[in-house]
């Protein structure tokens, strides 16, 4: 068995020689259609399928292929904001409510707090981390947020959750969630390039979580993603690569490696790696299934599992609908609904962004329509600032001088400043929608872009 530093490259090296792999199953379909720079993977296939592959999709021809001539321009590009989407391919939810999905299982966080072993801590921590990728194999795409938005969440573990929309160019998110036992800070950026039939997402931010029985202090670092069959094909979602999560107090750190999808659906959702202590040595080793459960067992110096220990769940998968038209949680449903809105909810809050609601409530056209006025009035405030000299100011967030460092690229970071906590109560009438009224309010995060900040 490799020593455990050996161990730390194994995985790096397996990455490359199972990406290979899987790129084995990948196949052009150039001559199918007359397309260049095309590749159809079926999942569940081998490298045979591809043709017959790319006659399905959510797409029809007509569509598909006026797609393709509109968007083969941006093959190599970041289309993070760049283009314009159709909405038969969107989810009625936001970025912002999608950051929120990754407080489902926030309860292993308590637990995380709970726990006085500092690798424990880890364990529970990693699978709250790994937890939110049955939610993230969904796609659909979230309504990219206007600036300003926010989206605000309670009733749901004891803790309150905010998140707004911070930068439009490039599309920057900030969020912070807080309860007894915890609290999360993220500044989300996402960075993409479009290969023509699939597209790789960069998570180029920075997620700080608290613990504050101990104060300890760990930063997430995840996989990148890589989203499949875009225009031929039916679409799907992989994340192949480490996740690493790494106590700032200790050193301690977990890193967990997402498996490449193989030939016929080979290796596709599982998870492997260790907890390693400061000096790189394995102290428990955790294997499972990103869309099932992680679990966990002691190891030795050579991550081999200690005698008279057992393998133990951490964390499994909650029950989900049958057949449910987007793949949604019963907790993604929550959130889309005022049972999770707070008693005074603000204006600028997602769930009442009217293009969001149509297509929830299944209208396409009006949805469509709804989309392009939001985007519209956007550029109208834009243009109207840029006239008066003015610069956009989040509201709940600051910008800090530090520079996050990701393996795809540094960005600013963004602070909760604590006036959300400190300032709902006195928020005036005008700056508020009544519960019993919000689904008659006009959504306006507009109101919010308070120069000042107050």
């Amino acid at each position: 068995m490799p020593s455990p530093k050996k161990k730390m490259g194994f995985f790096s090296s397996m990455t490359s020689s199972l990406s290979m792999f899987s790129n084995a199953m990948h196949r052009s379909v150039n001559g199918f259609i007359g397309y260049e720079n095309l590749e159809v993977v079926n999942p569940e296939g081998g490298k045979d399928d591809a043709e017959e592959e790319a006659h399905k999709g959510r797409w029809k021809q007509e569509e598909r292929d006026s797609y393709w001539r509109m968007m083969q321009k941006y093959i190599g590009s970041d289309v993070t904001s760049m283009v314009t989407l159709p909405v038969i391919i969107f989810e009625p939810m936001t970025m912002l409510q999608k950051m929120a999905e990754l407080m489902e299982y926030s309860h292993l966080l308590n637990q995380a707090d709970e726990c006085e072993d500092p690798y424990m801590q880890l364990v529970y921590s990693a699978s709250w981390a790994i937890s939110v990728y049955y939610a993230f194999q969904r796609t659909w795409k979230p309504f990219n947020p206007i600036l300003g938005e926010t989206y605000e969440m309670v009733n749901h573990n004891g803790m309150t959750f905010i998140s707004e929309q911070v930068s439009h160019h490039p599309p920057m998110s900030a969020g912070h969630c807080e309860n007894e036992h915890f609290t999360y800070d993220v500044t989300s950026k996402l960075k993409t390039k479009f290969l023509g039939n699939s597209v790789d997402v960069y998570p180029v931010g920075r997620t700080r979580v608290t613990l504050k029985k101990s104060g300890v202090v760990l930063d997430l670092v995840p996989p990148p993603t890589k989203v499949h069959n875009l225009i031929f094909g039916r679409t799907w979602v992989d994340s192949p690569g480490e996740m690493i999560m790494t106590n700032l107090t200790t050193g301690d750190k977990a890193v967990l490696y997402f498996q490449p999808c193989g030939w016929f659906g080979a290796g596709r959702y599982e998870v492997d790696g260790y907890v390693y202590d400061a000096n790189e040595e394995p102290k428990i080793l955790m294997t499972g299934k990103w869309n099932k459960s992680m679990s966990y067992q002691p190891c030795d110096v050579e991550g081999e599992p200690l005698p008279g220990t057992e393998m133990k769940e951490a964390w499994h998968l909650a029950d989900t609908p049958k057949n449910d038209k987007y793949q949604y949680t019963y907790f993604a449903h929550k959130i889309n609904s005022f049972d999770t809105a707070p008693k005074k909810l603000l204006a600028s809050d997602s769930r009442l962004r009217p293009d969001r609601y149509a297509l929830e409530m299944g209208d396409l056209s009006k949805s469509g329509a709804e989309k392009s006025s939001l985007e519209e009035r956007q550029r109208a405030e834009k243009r109207n600032r840029e006239t008066k000299g003015d610069n956009f100011t989040p509201r709940w967030f600051d910008l800090t001088e530090d520079v996050a460092t990701t393996p795809w690229g540094d960005m600013e970071i963004y602070k909760y400043n604590g006036k959300y906590t400190e300032h709902r109560a006195a928020i005036d009438s005008s700056d508020i929608v009544e519960l019993e009224d919000v689904k008659t309010k006009e959504f306006n995060p507009w109101q919010y872009n308070d120069l000042s900040g107050e």
